[in-house]
């Protein structure tokens, strides 16, 4: 192929590319609803998801008023959500409840809002501050919708959430066993059952908690053992009572008669 030939060819694809993007801006700057409207639509429905939202978006404010704003509002968190864009399509369904709280999309819209609260919870070491907006938004959609569609996901979503909620107060709490500083473990693991008592880790903060109490008794100077001792006792008697067949059974039952044994 001649250079000139293949320069042309270039220039051809070019202006190709050119031409369509032209388009497109010339429909993101149009004010002419229809068209904007209909471009929006081909984009989303051919997968082109951030188009569409940059259309919608600018579609929204000339449809502000108009019979068409919830849908627009509404194809507009779509097609966020669609790109993965969460954050952004939250904020857009959270605007679409505001605006139509009894629109069409009003069941949809508040259901895909919640989904991306908890998409946007983090793992149980970081700031949980998502994970209780998520389960306060959960919560009011159950309220509304107890026998919903989406109900059951709802619920399952709660309980996952939660459990990372216990799941944090638990391992912040078992820091201090692991620091070694006994003391203030039992007394931190302690706190937890006393602000949640059905938290789903009750088991290992009953375990830990016995185990912190024996081994500040066993680290104690001698005149004091016999006496923190019996707090131990105490902790291992609230657990068999709770636990019987648990798997830390056996290691503490070891504790609890050597302990008898030498006191």
């Amino acid at each position: 192929m001649k250079k000139s030939t293949l320069f042309l060819l270039v220039l051809l694809v070019i202006a190709g590319v050119s031409a369509c993007k032209s388009q497109y801006d010339r429909i993101l700057e149009s004010n002419d609803v229809d068209v904007k409207y209909d471009a929006a639509f081909e984009y989303f429905n051919n997968g082109k998801y951030t188009r569409a939202a940059q259309i919608f978006e600018s579609l929204s404010l000339l449809t502000n008023g108009m019979e068409r704003h919830d849908t627009v509002l509404y194809y507009l968190g779509l097609s966020n959500y669609s790109n993965k864009d969460f954050y952004t399509a939250e904020t857009n369904f959270k605007q679409y409840l505001d605006y139509f709280p009894q629109g069409a999309f009003a069941n949809n819209a508040e259901f895909f809002r919640v989904d991306c609260l908890y998409r946007a919870t983090l793992r149980y070491e970081l700031d949980q501050t998502p994970t209780y907006t998520a389960i306060t938004a959960m919560g009011e959609y159950l309220a509304n919708h107890p026998t919903g569609i989406n109900a059951d996901i709802c619920r399952h979503w709660m309980e996952e959430l939660s459990e990372r909620l216990d799941r944090k107060a638990f391992e912040n709490a078992r820091l201090y066993y692991k620091m070694e500083d006994y003391m203030a473990s039992r007394v931190a693991l302690r706190n937890v059952l006393k602000n949640n008592a059905d938290n789903v880790f009750r088991e290992d903060i009953l375990y830990y908690t016995a185990m912190s109490s024996y081994r500040y008794a066993l680290l104690s100077v001698k005149d004091k053992q016999k006496e923190r001792y019996l707090v131990f006792q105490d902790d291992y008697l609230n657990f068999v009572g709770e636990f019987p067949e648990s798997s830390y059974r056996k290691e503490l039952d070891a504790l609890y008669n050597k302990v008898k044994e030498n006191n």
